[in-house]
């Protein structure tokens, strides 16, 4: 692996790793919380600090391991979690994130992501997301799951430039957002994290990824990762439960696609010429 491990930089100018650790059903079953401690202090070892969690995964449950993984380590870690649209009021963004606080064992979050569009109004939202960062509990915040229409609308209300992520469904086959969020959210500095790099695992079962992984010596999961970190912009955040995986994450980083790789995978999943509503799963 790479002795450093590739940057994007957020608006207000720090920079995020472009690989980072997902926490999706992780915590939902007590047998394998050991296992899932070990793949994320694991990743820790080998660098990748940005971990990626949200009370919604197994009610609070993710947020329990992470707490786990990250003791000791927690200066090291870039924390980033999220807050249910069900509980962005003001009142509600504030209670939800001293929840999480509790459950992830630490004083703040560095990241602190709307999961996705509700019916709050956003400017309630972001003017509790900004009494949070006053107050030192988060250090940043951001959305998950806007599509364009939604940004502008976000980045035209008060405060609402802070926005430092959008946090989206993006791989080889959901390549969806290149089509205007992508390419919008790079001309104002907002990187991309891309949740679900390789779809759940069934990249990782793509022959048409398979031309590509042997030219280097690769698996179909590491070349649709690397693809997803090699987009400008863009923060990958595979979720991997086992050792084996986390390393084979890593090792993704050292994976150069050439032009010829671009264009073989663009001809196998070909870039969207139209609008497309953003997916979610």
């Amino acid at each position: 692996m790479s002795s450093e491990i590739r940057t994007t930089t957020l608006p207000s100018g720090e920079a995020v790793l472009v690989l980072g650790q997902g926490t999706w059903k992780t915590g939902e079953d007590r047998g394998r919380r050991a296992d899932e401690v070990a793949a994320l202090r694991l990743g820790l070892d080998l660098g990748i600090t940005l971990i990626d969690t949200a009370e919604m995964y197994a009610g609070g449950g993710a947020e329990e391991v992470v707490a786990e993984a990250i003791t000791g380590r927690r200066d090291e870690t870039f924390l980033v979690s999220k807050v249910l649209p069900t509980n962005a009021s003001q009142a509600g963004v504030k209670r939800a994130c001293e929840n999480s606080l509790k459950r992830l064992a630490t004083d703040r979050i560095d990241l602190y992501l709307l999961h996705w569009p509700g019916t709050v109004p956003l400017a309630e939202t972001v003017e509790a997301f900004e009494a949070l960062k006053n107050a030192g509990k988060i250090r940043h915040w951001g959305v998950s799951n806007f599509d364009t229409d939604e940004m502008e609308e976000l980045v035209g209300l008060p405060s609402g430039g802070n926005v430092q992520t959008n946090q989206i469904l993006y791989n080889l086959s959901r390549r969806g957002p290149e089509f205007d969020l992508a390419p919008w959210s790079l001309k104002r500095g907002i990187p991309l994290m891309a949740y679900s790099p390789v779809e759940q695992g069934a990249l990782a079962r793509n022959a048409r990824l398979d031309a590509v992984a042997a030219r280097h010596n690769a698996t179909s999961a590491q070349i649709a990762l690397a693809w997803v970190m090699a987009q400008p912009g863009v923060i990958a955040i595979p979720k991997a439960s086992r050792q084996e995986h986390v390393r084979q994450n890593a090792a993704a980083l050292d994976i150069a696609l050439t032009a010829e790789d671009f264009a073989d995978l663009d001809r196998a999943f070909p870039p969207p010429t139209r609008k497309r509503g953003l997916e979610m799963i």
